[in-house]
């Protein structure tokens, strides 16, 4: 991959492994667009836009999409309990289409748990897996969310499985499989900021 050039990088992570905050640095430090779940659905639910009507005012200078961004405060954990658990073929094809539009002009950081399937023909794309230990997840969702170990515990579970399905479901393999990454890291001993160097260290052996 080469940052010279538009490029799109995919984070898949696991439930309190820190993925989110880790696609966030990323997108920061590089200096493009983040984008998850969490603003696809935000942006269908709040606005009722179409991709098509997303690029349209993206590409205006009204402060709009400045405006957006700075109201989404979605934490990972917050995001995954509230979230409902319908999700059809035509639910995919949208998040599909809005992802696509989002990413078409610019290079961007997108977290998701199809985004590396979208994009896996992308001449210039990295798909990175952030995962951690169950002990290391439990002690993060029961931080963030004020549970217990053992409700923090039962909430991974669920997610875990809700992520599965819909992965195989929608592409035909496995969100675990790690034939579908370049980079797979675990964050069991490494914070945030760690992570976000050893991916740039990995982008910049790429491009030597």
């Amino acid at each position: 991959m080469n940052i010279n050039n538009k490029f799109i990088i995919t984070i898949n992570r696991e439930l309190g492994s820190g993925g989110r905050t880790v696609g966030r640095k990323l997108a920061e430090k590089l200096g493009v667009e983040y984008f998850d779940k969490a603003v696809i659905k935000a942006l269908e639910e709040r606005y009722n836009l179409t991709a098509e009507q997303i690029e349209h005012l993206k590409g205006q200078e009204t402060g709009w999409w400045a405006e957006f961004k700075r109201k989404m405060t979605f934490s990972e954990a917050e995001y995954d309990l509230n979230q409902t658990n319908i999700e059809t073929e035509d639910v995919f094809r949208a998040e599909t289409q809005i992802l696509k539009a989002l990413a078409k002009e610019n290079s961007c950081v997108i977290a998701g748990r199809t985004a590396f399937y979208m994009f896996r023909d992308h001449p210039n794309h990295l798909s990175i897996l952030i995962q951690a230990s169950i002990p290391c997840r439990m002690a993060r969702v029961a931080r963030e969310q004020n549970m217990s170990k053992e409700e923090a515990r039962l909430t991974i579970d669920k997610v875990d499985r809700m992520r599965e399905n819909y992965v195989r479901e929608f592409t035909g393999t496995s969100r675990y499989d790690t034939r579908n990454y370049q980079l797979v890291i675990n964050m069991d001993e490494i914070n945030e900021d760690a992570a976000v160097d050893l991916i740039i260290a990995y982008i910049r052996s790429m491009a030597a």
